[in-house]
């Protein structure tokens, strides 16, 4: 039998198999997509700080560690928690700018769209890539050095690629906000 105090110190005089249930484990078999508060609050302060130790997140939430992390490692599962990094300053990296390059692709077959989406994976400057709805087919952002850089990527890269039929080009001047992902604490 648990000591009276068990929800403060959930491994304290007590073996793991003689623990009841807690809401963690109970919420286990929760559907992808269905988060309760306190999931919605782990990941909020893992998108702010991926480095925080169990102790320290489940200080911030509200929850005894073990609950903690047993609610991460299910979040991890269901992959609401996709992976884990570090985030890098690219100025401080040497590449000061970075584009947006609007790409329409002449035929949308599949050899065409095979080999154009290997070479922007095979690309280090290329960041992220959509597909789109408009007037392009894709958008796709790039960082580089400077504006010779991007002279050489393109055509040494992006025009080399049989079936491109129109690119358009944005620098960004300035970034108003970067995030990699939505804070679900606000939506």
């Amino acid at each position: 039998m648990p000591p009276a105090d068990f929800r403060r110190r959930p491994f304290e005089g007590t073996a793991l198999s003689e623990k009841k249930p807690n809401k963690a484990a109970r919420t286990a078999t929760r559907g992808p997509g269905q988060l309760d508060a306190t999931d919605r609050r782990i990941l909020s302060e893992l998108r702010n700080n991926a480095r925080l130790t169990v102790s320290e997140l489940a200080g911030r939430v509200n929850l005894s560690q073990s609950p903690c992390w047993t609610r991460v490692k299910r979040l991890e599962e269901s992959g609401a928690i996709e992976q884990y990094v570090a985030v890098l300053d690219h100025k401080a990296l040497g590449f000061a700018n970075t584009f947006f390059v609007e790409i329409t692709l002449d035929k949308h077959v599949s050899g065409v769209l095979d080999r154009f989406g290997q070479m922007l994976a095979d690309t280090p400057e290329v960041l992220e890539v959509h597909l789109v709805t408009g007037e392009y087919d894709y958008l796709v952002k790039v960082v580089v050095a400077d504006i010779e850089d991007f002279d050489r990527l393109l055509h040494e890269r992006f025009y080399k690629i049989e079936g491109i039929r129109h690119t358009r080009t944005l620098l960004t001047l300035r970034t108003l906000k970067r995030s990699l992902s939505v804070d679900p604490m606000l939506v």
